[in-house]
């Protein structure tokens, strides 16, 4: 297997054997086991990180070339609290996203379903028809030459959601080769998850981390 690089712990569970680990993760690491095995994964790294690590551990994914905050799990039990918290919508994310472009409002929700595109996976596609509910709402933070930085607010969890979404809008993520402009010189995905709600499973508290861009 590659090596797997450098990753942040942003925060943990209580004690000496915590339940659920925020880290940073950073772009070009899968956040599961993939078809090569070779290739590192976050899951991996965790199993090597706390020795009492067990149970399925990924509560959610973000796109390998997706950078910022990835909630593990530690114990199934934890995996399952957490799990049931993403399903009730209750987790609350946003990411940072450096744009092509200029959106057409300086706050907007995009609202569009989605499916795969099945003879192009892993792609997506909006369909009106066949797609599963997608919302996304955007705000515009910074104007730069030819691009815009935006915050993402994603309100479903769907595949490729906020990447599809801007394409939609002609605003297309910056270094994204799926949804992006042929020949975009950046040398990663421009989408960075950064700032991540949630309760803890042991305490009850609600728990904010945040993991700033490197862009």
């Amino acid at each position: 297997m590659h090596p797997i690089p450098p990753i942040t712990v942003v925060a943990q569970g209580q004690g000496a054997r915590p339940r659920w680990v925020v880290i940073d993760k950073p772009p070009g690491l899968l956040s599961v086991p993939g078809k090569d095995p070779d290739l590192p994964n976050a899951q991996a790294w965790c199993r090597g990180a706390f020795a009492h690590a067990q149970g399925p551990i990924t509560v959610h994914r973000l796109d390998m070339h997706t950078s910022g905050l990835l909630l593990l799990a530690l114990d199934a039990e934890a995996h399952r609290a957490l799990s049931a918290q993403f399903a009730r919508r209750e987790v609350e994310k946003t990411y940072t996203a450096l744009v092509h472009g200029t959106p057409p409002h300086v706050e907007g929700t995009i609202d569009l379903p989605m499916r795969a595109d099945i003879t192009r996976r892993p792609l997506q596609i909006i369909d009106h028809t066949l797609g599963k509910p997608a919302q996304t709402t955007y705000r515009v933070q910074a104007h730069n030459a030819g691009t815009t930085r935006v915050e993402l607010l994603p309100h479903t969890g769907r595949s490729h959601q906020l990447r599809l979404h801007m394409a939609t809008i002609a605003c297309p993520i910056v270094g994204d080769a799926l949804y992006g402009p042929p020949g975009d010189p950046s040398p990663r995905l421009m989408l960075h998850a950064t700032s991540l709600m949630f309760t803890d499973p042991d305490t009850g508290d609600r728990i904010t981390c945040t993991a700033e861009p490197a862009f």
